[in-house]
């Protein structure tokens, strides 16, 4: 009886492995039977494998670039900014120059005695003072720039050169010259007797003749001077020039380094004592 029972227990246990073994595609927990996909694209008909290696770095200083030549740069002009041309007022010498506001503003160019001082643009001389008349123990301010030629450009703007040790022979008052042209030497004249040679630049307007402090500089010229030295030579410094003339007036009144030294007064010489001898005794 026992015995029958254990015969049908194993009889059903067999027929549930047999089932399991089918449904499964596992035969061992965790572990698939179904074959590897190289395998199986090895199985089909026609299919080839190959394995591809992995390519090794190749050192940086083994890698070769053989760049293009290019062509040379193309050289572009500069934007025309005026229809004026304009020549640096020193010409073929070495040159520095203060750029920043000293008293006045303008600028002293520091340059070699006897190099040339050139028109910085095509206009009409207006004032000529080919003589030195200053003198320390007046200091006049009308007399400071010794030996100067100004200019009345094109563009309107006046111009001043002063410290010149020659002025150009023909270059007087109503003369026509062009930018670049010779106008004088440069010196050391006026009060600048006592420095290295330099010329005195300064941009104004025109004015008269007595409104000396005018010419002296009204508008700074450094950053017109960097552009026709080494930039753009069209930079033009006349809309500034009328931008200060109508903040300050066409005629304004001197505010620095006006007054010169006082001129010393001559007192009568005294009329000399009687000696004892010429005293004459009263009463006889």
């Amino acid at each position: 009886m026992r015995s029958g029972h254990i015969a049908r227990l194993t009889v059903v246990t067999g027929a549930l492995l047999v089932t399991g073994a089918c449904a499964s595609p596992g035969g061992v927990a965790g572990i698939s039977t179904l074959p590897p996909a190289a395998e199986v694209a090895a199985a089909e008909p026609g299919a080839i494998t190959a394995t591809i290696p992995t390519p090794s770095p190749t050192p940086a200083a083994q890698v070769s670039v053989t760049r293009p030549v290019g062509e040379d740069p193309v050289q572009v002009p500069p934007p025309k900014l005026s229809k004026f041309t304009y020549a640096f007022p020193v010409k073929d010498c070495r040159v520095t120059y203060e750029s920043r506001l000293l008293v006045l503003p303008k600028t002293t160019i520091w340059t070699g005695k006897g190099c040339s001082f050139v028109s910085p643009v095509s206009g009409v001389v207006d004032e000529v003072n080919a003589n030195n008349r200053w003198k320390p123990s007046t200091d006049r301010g009308v007399d400071r720039e010794g030996r100067f030629v100004t200019i009345i450009g094109d563009d309107g703007v006046r111009y001043l050169g002063g410290h010149l040790d020659k002025v150009t022979p023909g270059i007087k008052p109503g003369t026509r010259v062009s930018a670049g042209q010779l106008l004088g030497q440069v010196g050391n004249s006026g009060n600048a007797r006592s420095t290295a040679s330099n010329l005195y630049f300064a941009i104004s307007w025109k004015t008269d003749s007595s409104l000396w402090w005018v010419r002296r500089g009204m508008v700074k010229p450094w950053n017109y001077l960097d552009a026709w030295l080494d930039g753009n030579r069209t930079l033009s410094p006349a809309e500034e020039m009328r931008t200060v003339m109508n903040q300050v007036g066409a005629a304004p009144k001197c505010s620095t380094l006006c007054a010169g030294k006082p001129v010393p007064t001559e007192k009568p010489p005294k009329k000399p004592s009687p000696t004892p001898e010429e005293k004459i005794p009263l009463g006889n």
